[in-house]
């Protein structure tokens, strides 16, 4: 019997938090267990974007959470075993860490202990306009192997509300770690919706 799918979620400080949240959603929906850490100022994030209920959904919603502080949590390992790991949003603050190896907070090193494993990484980067350091972050974790997938919404597939969209981002966002968001994902048919 093979292991059920492992993903690590990591959600930093960036606009965007309900994209995590669906992820998240998406990732019990397809019965993936999944291992989250948020960052502090993530935490500030969730709380004026989506509020209290939200942040608690996140946290019910994850197989298990780490504290950003928890060195010693198991995905700061690389014998511990996950298919992917998805940092959704990720701030410039973070992206900065993880391309540099700072190993600053459980974040930062969940990243770096997946980038030096050979697994995915998926960084939806989310600030604008970027300059030029931000730029060669991307470049340099792109280097390393991470993918940089900035959370671009598919117009073209006719959504119409924020949460269609946000599902899309999420959706897309699991298929890029390699992992099969089933339905949840509308590709694109050669004609509009």
């Amino acid at each position: 019997m093979s292991r059920r799918k492992r993903l690590v979620v990591g959600i930093s400080g960036a606009s965007g938090a309900a994209i995590s949240l669906e992820i998240l959603r998406l990732c019990k929906a397809l019965r993936l267990d999944t291992f989250t850490t948020v960052s502090a100022a993530a935490e500030r994030t969730i709380q004026l974007e989506l509020g209290d209920a939200a942040r608690r959904e996140i946290h019910d919603l994850a197989t298990q959470e780490y504290a950003a502080s928890d060195v010693a949590a198991p995905i700061s390992s690389g014998s511990f075993q996950v298919d992917a790991m998805i940092v959704a949003p990720c701030s410039m603050r973070s992206l900065a860490a993880i391309a540099y190896g700072t190993g600053e907070g459980l974040l930062a090193r969940a990243a770096d202990v997946t980038l030096k494993e050979r697994r995915q990484l998926v960084l939806l980067a989310r600030e604008a306009p970027l300059h030029e350091g931000h730029l060669e972050a991307m470049l340099k974790v792109t280097r390393m192997g991470a993918i940089v997938a900035p959370p671009v919404p598919p117009f073209y597939l006719g959504l119409s509300t924020i949460e269609e969209m946000t599902r899309q981002i999420a959706a897309r966002a699991l298929a890029t770690a390699g992992i099969d968001p089933g339905d949840s994902l509308r590709r694109w048919t050669g004609e509009p919706a």
